[in-house]
Protein backbone atom coordinates (compact mmCIF):
# COMPACT_ATOMS: atom_id res chain seq x y z
CA UNK A 1 0.00 0.00 0.00
CA UNK A 2 1.63 3.40 -0.63
CA UNK A 3 -0.37 6.45 1.94
CA UNK A 4 0.56 10.16 1.65
CA UNK A 5 0.34 11.86 5.06
CA UNK A 6 -2.60 15.10 4.71
CA UNK A 7 0.15 17.50 6.45
CA UNK A 8 2.89 16.35 4.24
CA UNK A 9 4.58 17.67 1.55
CA UNK A 10 7.58 15.52 0.45
CA UNK A 11 7.94 14.28 -3.70
CA UNK A 12 7.37 10.72 -3.31
CA UNK A 13 4.82 9.00 -1.83
CA UNK A 14 5.72 6.79 1.25
CA UNK A 15 4.93 2.97 1.14
CA UNK A 16 3.99 2.14 4.36
CA UNK A 17 2.01 -1.20 5.55
CA UNK A 18 -1.82 -1.05 6.24
CA UNK A 19 -1.71 -1.66 9.79
CA UNK A 20 1.01 0.86 11.21
CA UNK A 21 -1.51 3.64 11.87
CA UNK A 22 1.04 6.39 12.27
CA UNK A 23 0.38 8.56 9.46
CA UNK A 24 -3.44 8.14 10.45
CA UNK A 25 -3.07 8.55 14.58
CA UNK A 26 -0.71 11.56 14.08
CA UNK A 27 -3.64 13.54 12.76
CA UNK A 28 -5.99 12.63 15.39
CA UNK A 29 -7.15 15.65 17.99
CA UNK A 30 -5.58 13.43 21.11
CA UNK A 31 -1.97 12.91 19.55
CA UNK A 32 -2.32 16.30 18.02
CA UNK A 33 -3.23 17.68 21.86
CA UNK A 34 0.01 15.39 22.71
CA UNK A 35 2.31 17.21 20.23
CA UNK A 36 1.58 20.48 21.60
CA UNK A 37 2.06 19.12 24.83
CA UNK A 38 5.55 17.57 24.29
CA UNK A 39 6.46 21.08 22.18
CA UNK A 40 5.60 23.00 25.41
CA UNK A 41 7.34 21.05 28.14
CA UNK A 42 10.26 19.70 26.44
CA UNK A 43 10.94 21.86 23.76
CA UNK A 44 11.10 19.65 20.82
CA UNK A 45 8.58 17.78 18.68
CA UNK A 46 7.04 14.54 19.71
CA UNK A 47 7.51 12.48 17.10
CA UNK A 48 10.66 12.40 13.84
CA UNK A 49 10.61 14.51 10.58
CA UNK A 50 7.98 13.46 8.32
CA UNK A 51 11.27 12.67 6.18
CA UNK A 52 12.71 10.71 8.90
CA UNK A 53 9.02 8.95 9.94
CA UNK A 54 9.09 8.09 6.18
CA UNK A 55 12.58 6.19 6.26
CA UNK A 56 11.38 3.88 9.24
CA UNK A 57 7.92 3.26 7.37
CA UNK A 58 10.36 2.07 4.49
CA UNK A 59 12.05 0.03 6.40
CA UNK A 60 9.06 -1.77 7.73
CA UNK A 61 9.86 -3.49 4.06
CA UNK A 62 13.48 -3.93 4.30
CA UNK A 63 15.87 -7.00 5.49
CA UNK A 64 18.90 -8.17 5.57
CA UNK A 65 19.90 -8.72 1.62
CA UNK A 66 23.75 -9.86 2.53
CA UNK A 67 22.93 -12.88 4.84
CA UNK A 68 19.85 -13.37 3.11
CA UNK A 69 21.63 -14.49 0.43
CA UNK A 70 23.85 -16.78 2.07
CA UNK A 71 21.14 -18.31 3.62
CA UNK A 72 19.27 -18.82 0.69
CA UNK A 73 22.43 -20.37 -1.08
CA UNK A 74 23.77 -22.39 2.26
CA UNK A 75 21.44 -22.74 4.53
CA UNK A 76 18.07 -23.76 1.92
CA UNK A 77 20.55 -24.98 -0.95
CA UNK A 78 22.55 -27.87 -1.15
CA UNK A 79 24.49 -27.49 1.12
CA UNK A 80 21.81 -27.92 3.88
CA UNK A 81 21.13 -26.18 7.38
CA UNK A 82 23.81 -29.15 9.15
CA UNK A 83 26.59 -28.58 7.05
CA UNK A 84 26.29 -24.76 6.93
CA UNK A 85 25.83 -23.92 10.70
CA UNK A 86 29.29 -26.30 10.25
CA UNK A 87 30.70 -23.90 8.06
CA UNK A 88 29.47 -20.80 9.61
CA UNK A 89 31.20 -22.15 12.98
CA UNK A 90 34.28 -22.84 11.92
CA UNK A 91 34.77 -18.97 10.06
CA UNK A 92 33.77 -17.38 13.13
CA UNK A 93 36.54 -19.03 14.74
CA UNK A 94 39.17 -19.70 12.17
CA UNK A 95 38.54 -17.31 9.85
CA UNK A 96 36.20 -17.63 6.57
CA UNK A 97 39.42 -18.21 4.73
CA UNK A 98 39.98 -21.44 6.46
CA UNK A 99 36.56 -22.64 5.19
CA UNK A 100 37.09 -24.37 1.76
CA UNK A 101 35.04 -23.63 -0.85
CA UNK A 102 33.72 -20.93 0.85
CA UNK A 103 30.64 -19.72 -1.44
CA UNK A 104 30.80 -16.01 -2.63
CA UNK A 105 27.59 -15.32 -0.77
CA UNK A 106 29.51 -15.78 2.82
CA UNK A 107 32.52 -14.52 2.23
CA UNK A 108 30.39 -10.94 1.41
CA UNK A 109 29.00 -11.95 4.90
CA UNK A 110 32.01 -12.20 6.60
CA UNK A 111 33.19 -9.19 4.79
CA UNK A 112 30.33 -6.92 6.14
CA UNK A 113 30.33 -8.67 9.43
CA UNK A 114 34.30 -7.77 10.29
CA UNK A 115 34.41 -3.86 8.96
CA UNK A 116 34.19 -1.96 11.60
CA UNK A 117 32.51 1.20 10.43
CA UNK A 118 33.74 4.55 10.39
CA UNK A 119 30.89 5.96 12.77
CA UNK A 120 32.30 3.38 15.57
CA UNK A 121 33.74 4.77 19.24
CA UNK A 122 35.04 1.60 20.53
CA UNK A 123 35.05 3.77 24.04
CA UNK A 124 31.65 3.97 24.06
CA UNK A 125 31.02 0.63 23.19
CA UNK A 126 32.76 -0.27 25.96
CA UNK A 127 31.38 2.21 28.52
CA UNK A 128 27.72 0.93 27.39
CA UNK A 129 28.63 -2.84 27.92
CA UNK A 130 29.83 -1.76 31.44
CA UNK A 131 26.38 -0.42 31.75
CA UNK A 132 24.82 -3.83 30.52
CA UNK A 133 26.60 -4.84 32.90
CA UNK A 134 25.95 -2.87 35.91
CA UNK A 135 22.41 -3.44 35.68
CA UNK A 136 22.44 -6.80 36.04
CA UNK A 137 19.77 -9.15 35.84
CA UNK A 138 17.67 -6.00 36.29
CA UNK A 139 18.19 -5.60 32.01
CA UNK A 140 16.95 -9.36 31.28
CA UNK A 141 13.67 -8.15 33.31
CA UNK A 142 13.41 -4.61 31.66
CA UNK A 143 13.86 -5.67 28.52
CA UNK A 144 11.72 -8.73 28.89
CA UNK A 145 8.71 -6.77 30.19
CA UNK A 146 8.88 -3.79 27.77
CA UNK A 147 8.77 -5.85 24.74
CA UNK A 148 5.55 -7.02 25.77
CA UNK A 149 3.93 -4.23 24.97
CA UNK A 150 4.43 -4.07 21.13
CA UNK A 151 3.80 -7.79 21.16
CA UNK A 152 0.22 -5.81 20.61
CA UNK A 153 1.20 -5.13 16.74
CA UNK A 154 0.82 -8.58 14.42
CA UNK A 155 3.93 -7.29 12.79
CA UNK A 156 5.57 -8.44 15.34
CA UNK A 157 3.74 -11.17 17.40
CA UNK A 158 3.30 -13.06 14.15
CA UNK A 159 7.00 -13.83 13.57
CA UNK A 160 7.13 -15.23 17.06
CA UNK A 161 4.32 -16.86 17.49
CA UNK A 162 4.60 -18.56 14.25
CA UNK A 163 8.35 -20.01 14.82
CA UNK A 164 7.28 -20.58 18.40
CA UNK A 165 9.27 -18.01 19.96
CA UNK A 166 8.06 -16.58 23.24
CA UNK A 167 5.34 -18.49 23.19
CA UNK A 168 4.08 -21.45 25.48
CA UNK A 169 6.17 -23.59 26.93
CA UNK A 170 9.31 -22.18 24.94
CA UNK A 171 9.01 -19.10 26.25
CA UNK A 172 10.71 -19.23 28.57
CA UNK A 173 14.20 -21.25 26.63
CA UNK A 174 13.57 -18.53 24.37
CA UNK A 175 13.65 -15.72 26.77
CA UNK A 176 16.71 -17.24 28.28
CA UNK A 177 18.57 -17.55 24.96
CA UNK A 178 17.96 -13.82 24.91
CA UNK A 179 19.57 -13.57 27.96
CA UNK A 180 22.49 -15.30 26.94
CA UNK A 181 22.91 -12.91 23.77
CA UNK A 182 22.85 -10.06 26.21
CA UNK A 183 25.56 -11.52 28.30
CA UNK A 184 27.96 -12.51 25.42
CA UNK A 185 27.78 -9.19 24.07
CA UNK A 186 28.37 -7.25 27.30
CA UNK A 187 31.07 -9.29 28.30
CA UNK A 188 33.96 -7.03 28.57
CA UNK A 189 36.03 -6.25 25.03
CA UNK A 190 34.37 -9.26 23.61
CA UNK A 191 31.91 -7.43 21.25
CA UNK A 192 35.08 -6.10 19.08
CA UNK A 193 37.15 -8.61 19.43
CA UNK A 194 36.98 -11.17 16.25
CA UNK A 195 36.59 -14.96 17.05
CA UNK A 196 35.33 -13.99 20.54
CA UNK A 197 31.81 -15.64 22.19
CA UNK A 198 30.05 -12.26 21.57
CA UNK A 199 30.49 -11.98 18.04
CA UNK A 200 29.90 -15.89 17.48
CA UNK A 201 26.70 -15.49 19.45
CA UNK A 202 25.80 -12.19 16.78
CA UNK A 203 26.10 -13.79 14.16
CA UNK A 204 24.43 -17.16 14.81
CA UNK A 205 21.57 -14.63 16.12
CA UNK A 206 21.57 -13.12 12.53
CA UNK A 207 21.38 -16.39 10.52
CA UNK A 208 18.68 -17.44 12.72
CA UNK A 209 16.72 -14.49 12.25
CA UNK A 210 17.01 -14.61 8.40
CA UNK A 211 15.68 -18.07 8.69
CA UNK A 212 12.64 -17.36 10.33
CA UNK A 213 12.22 -13.79 8.33
CA UNK A 214 11.88 -16.12 5.08
CA UNK A 215 9.60 -19.26 6.58
CA UNK A 216 7.36 -16.12 8.20
CA UNK A 217 7.31 -14.65 5.14
CA UNK A 218 6.49 -17.33 2.78
CA UNK A 219 3.12 -18.65 5.14
CA UNK A 220 0.02 -17.85 4.30
CA UNK A 221 -1.00 -16.35 7.20
CA UNK A 222 1.89 -13.34 6.70
CA UNK A 223 0.36 -10.49 5.14
CA UNK A 224 2.71 -8.37 3.66
CA UNK A 225 0.65 -5.66 2.92
CA UNK A 226 -0.80 -5.42 6.43
CA UNK A 227 2.74 -5.52 8.24
CA UNK A 228 5.66 -5.23 5.69
CA UNK A 229 8.55 -7.45 6.36
CA UNK A 230 9.00 -10.28 9.37
CA UNK A 231 11.32 -8.90 11.23
CA UNK A 232 12.16 -5.72 9.03
CA UNK A 233 14.69 -3.28 9.64
CA UNK A 234 12.52 -0.95 11.60
CA UNK A 235 11.62 -3.47 14.17
CA UNK A 236 14.91 -4.34 14.62
CA UNK A 237 16.16 -0.82 15.45
CA UNK A 238 13.09 -0.81 18.24
CA UNK A 239 15.26 -3.65 19.55
CA UNK A 240 17.97 -1.48 19.73
CA UNK A 241 15.99 1.52 21.68
CA UNK A 242 14.46 -1.18 23.63
CA UNK A 243 18.65 -2.21 24.82
CA UNK A 244 19.08 1.74 25.44
CA UNK A 245 17.15 4.54 26.17
CA UNK A 246 14.20 2.84 27.01
CA UNK A 247 15.21 0.65 29.76
CA UNK A 248 17.57 3.42 31.17
CA UNK A 249 13.87 5.16 31.66
CA UNK A 250 12.18 2.51 32.86
CA UNK A 251 14.59 1.12 35.65
CA UNK A 252 14.49 4.20 37.88
CA UNK A 253 11.10 2.79 38.93
CA UNK A 254 12.69 -0.16 40.43
CA UNK A 255 15.71 2.66 41.81
CA UNK A 256 18.31 1.60 38.85
CA UNK A 257 19.90 5.26 38.25
CA UNK A 258 21.51 5.35 34.37
CA UNK A 259 22.37 9.41 33.52
CA UNK A 260 22.46 10.94 30.22
CA UNK A 261 25.77 10.27 29.54
CA UNK A 262 25.47 6.54 30.29
CA UNK A 263 22.33 6.62 27.84
CA UNK A 264 24.62 7.68 24.55
CA UNK A 265 26.88 5.26 25.60
CA UNK A 266 23.69 2.66 25.20
CA UNK A 267 22.80 4.01 22.22
CA UNK A 268 26.00 3.79 20.50
CA UNK A 269 26.92 0.16 21.82
CA UNK A 270 23.38 -0.83 20.58
CA UNK A 271 23.88 0.44 17.61
CA UNK A 272 27.43 -1.33 17.01
CA UNK A 273 25.50 -4.57 18.28
CA UNK A 274 22.58 -3.60 16.02
CA UNK A 275 25.10 -3.80 13.09
CA UNK A 276 26.53 -6.87 13.73
CA UNK A 277 22.89 -8.59 13.95
CA UNK A 278 22.62 -6.95 10.62
CA UNK A 279 20.56 -4.15 11.84
CA UNK A 280 21.33 -1.06 8.99
CA UNK A 281 18.14 1.26 8.62
CA UNK A 282 18.10 3.83 6.19
CA UNK A 283 17.71 6.24 9.35
CA UNK A 284 19.34 5.17 12.42
CA UNK A 285 18.73 7.21 15.83
CA UNK A 286 21.66 8.26 17.69
CA UNK A 287 20.51 10.68 20.13
CA UNK A 288 18.59 10.40 23.17
CA UNK A 289 15.67 13.17 21.70
CA UNK A 290 15.58 10.49 18.52
CA UNK A 291 15.08 7.68 20.38
CA UNK A 292 11.91 8.92 22.05
CA UNK A 293 10.60 10.44 18.90
CA UNK A 294 10.76 6.69 17.63
CA UNK A 295 9.37 5.25 20.69
CA UNK A 296 6.24 8.08 20.75
CA UNK A 297 5.93 7.71 16.60
CA UNK A 298 5.64 3.21 17.76
CA UNK A 299 3.44 3.98 19.95
CA UNK A 300 0.87 6.47 17.86
CA UNK A 301 1.41 3.36 15.03
CA UNK A 302 0.02 0.75 16.84
CA UNK A 303 -3.17 -0.83 15.70
CA UNK A 304 -3.61 -3.94 18.46
CA UNK A 305 -4.06 -6.26 15.57
CA UNK A 306 -1.81 -9.23 16.62
CA UNK A 307 -5.44 -10.75 18.48
CA UNK A 308 -4.48 -14.40 20.03
CA UNK A 309 -0.83 -14.93 18.62
CA UNK A 310 -0.07 -11.68 20.65
CA UNK A 311 -2.20 -12.71 23.83
CA UNK A 312 -0.27 -16.29 23.95
CA UNK A 313 2.87 -14.25 24.00
CA UNK A 314 2.19 -11.22 26.36
CA UNK A 315 0.29 -14.10 29.05
CA UNK A 316 3.24 -16.68 28.55
CA UNK A 317 6.12 -14.33 29.74
CA UNK A 318 5.21 -14.05 33.36
CA UNK A 319 3.70 -17.79 33.31
CA UNK A 320 7.38 -18.95 31.90
CA UNK A 321 8.83 -17.99 35.53
CA UNK A 322 6.08 -19.96 37.84
CA UNK A 323 7.89 -23.40 39.78
CA UNK A 324 7.91 -26.10 37.10
CA UNK A 325 7.26 -29.45 36.96
CA UNK A 326 9.86 -31.52 39.73
CA UNK A 327 11.22 -28.63 41.03
CA UNK A 328 11.60 -28.77 44.82
CA UNK A 329 13.17 -27.36 47.80
CA UNK A 330 15.06 -24.16 47.12
CA UNK A 331 14.56 -24.18 43.75
CA UNK A 332 11.00 -24.13 43.55
CA UNK A 333 11.26 -21.60 46.54
CA UNK A 334 13.27 -19.49 44.05
CA UNK A 335 10.97 -19.90 41.05
CA UNK A 336 7.98 -18.39 43.13
CA UNK A 337 9.96 -15.45 44.28
CA UNK A 338 11.20 -14.94 40.39
CA UNK A 339 7.29 -15.58 39.65
CA UNK A 340 6.10 -12.88 42.16
CA UNK A 341 8.40 -10.16 40.84
CA UNK A 342 8.04 -10.93 37.11
CA UNK A 343 4.76 -10.49 37.67
CA UNK A 344 5.43 -7.24 39.45
CA UNK A 345 7.64 -5.97 36.77
CA UNK A 346 4.60 -6.70 34.23
CA UNK A 347 2.36 -4.26 36.69
CA UNK A 348 5.46 -1.42 36.72
CA UNK A 349 6.27 -1.20 33.11
CA UNK A 350 3.20 -2.14 31.06
CA UNK A 351 1.01 0.51 30.23
CA UNK A 352 -2.85 -0.11 32.78
CA UNK A 353 -4.22 -0.22 29.39
CA UNK A 354 -2.34 -2.77 27.93
CA UNK A 355 -2.33 -5.57 30.68
CA UNK A 356 -5.90 -5.07 31.56
CA UNK A 357 -6.25 -6.62 28.25
CA UNK A 358 -4.84 -10.10 28.82
CA UNK A 359 -4.45 -12.48 32.30
CA UNK A 360 -2.08 -11.22 33.83
CA UNK A 361 -0.61 -12.95 37.38
CA UNK A 362 -1.31 -10.64 40.65
CA UNK A 363 1.14 -8.25 40.97
CA UNK A 364 0.85 -7.00 44.52
CA UNK A 365 2.95 -9.14 46.92
CA UNK A 366 6.05 -8.37 44.33
CA UNK A 367 5.48 -5.21 44.17
CA UNK A 368 6.04 -5.04 47.69
CA UNK A 369 9.57 -6.65 47.38
CA UNK A 370 10.22 -3.85 44.71
CA UNK A 371 9.21 -0.70 47.20
CA UNK A 372 10.45 -2.25 50.35
CA UNK A 373 14.04 -2.69 48.55
CA UNK A 374 13.72 0.40 46.41
CA UNK A 375 16.09 2.53 49.73
CA UNK A 376 19.15 -0.30 49.25
CA UNK A 377 18.59 0.10 45.60
CA UNK A 378 18.87 4.23 45.80
CA UNK A 379 22.05 3.47 48.32
CA UNK A 380 23.64 0.94 46.31
CA UNK A 381 23.39 3.42 42.90
CA UNK A 382 25.06 5.58 45.28
CA UNK A 383 27.44 3.66 46.99
CA UNK A 384 28.89 2.33 43.39
CA UNK A 385 29.90 5.71 42.39
CA UNK A 386 32.45 5.18 44.50
CA UNK A 387 35.75 4.27 42.81
CA UNK A 388 36.78 1.38 45.07
CA UNK A 389 32.90 -0.17 45.34
CA UNK A 390 32.20 0.42 41.78
CA UNK A 391 34.92 -2.72 41.01
CA UNK A 392 33.27 -4.69 44.13
CA UNK A 393 29.31 -3.54 42.81
CA UNK A 394 30.67 -4.84 38.85
CA UNK A 395 31.53 -7.99 40.28
CA UNK A 396 28.57 -8.71 42.17
CA UNK A 397 26.18 -7.73 39.81
CA UNK A 398 28.09 -9.34 37.29
CA UNK A 399 28.40 -13.21 38.92
CA UNK A 400 24.43 -12.72 40.42
CA UNK A 401 23.46 -12.25 36.26
CA UNK A 402 25.41 -15.80 35.83
CA UNK A 403 24.03 -17.65 38.21
CA UNK A 404 20.45 -16.46 37.85
CA UNK A 405 21.11 -17.43 34.15
CA UNK A 406 22.46 -20.85 34.85
CA UNK A 407 19.89 -21.93 37.76
CA UNK A 408 16.98 -20.94 34.69
CA UNK A 409 19.07 -23.14 32.40
CA UNK A 410 19.30 -26.25 34.71
CA UNK A 411 22.03 -27.47 32.18
CA UNK A 412 20.37 -26.65 29.04
CA UNK A 413 22.93 -24.72 26.18
CA UNK A 414 21.37 -21.90 23.73
CA UNK A 415 21.45 -22.56 20.73
CA UNK A 416 20.25 -19.61 18.20
CA UNK A 417 18.79 -22.50 16.44
CA UNK A 418 15.85 -21.68 13.61
CA UNK A 419 15.89 -24.96 11.71
CA UNK A 420 12.58 -26.51 12.85
CA UNK A 421 9.58 -26.49 11.10
CA UNK A 422 6.76 -23.10 11.95
CA UNK A 423 4.29 -24.51 14.41
CA UNK A 424 1.30 -24.00 11.76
Amino acid sequence: MTTTSPDRALSDDVRCPTNFGYWRAKETPAWKKRERLAKRLFRHDLFPTDEQAALLCEDLFAGDPVAERFVAEVFFGEIGHRRGREMLMHALQHGVDSVPDAPESMRALFAEFETVPDWVDPALVAQGAEVWRRWGTMLFSVAGVITLEIYTEGAVAMPLSLAGGYAGDNALRRFLETSKFWIDMSEPGQIMTPGSAARTTAMMVRVMHVSVRKRVGEHPDWDTEAWGLPISQTYEQMTQIGGAVAPALALWLAGVHTTPSEMRALIHFNRYMGHLIGVQPRWATTTIREQLQVLAMATAARTYDSGTAGKELIESFPAAFAPRPGQKGLARLRARYNHRVYAAYCALWMAPGTRKGYDMPSPWLGLLVVVLRLPLMHTVELLRRIPGLRQLHARVVDRHRRNWYEAQMDGRQAEFDASSALRR
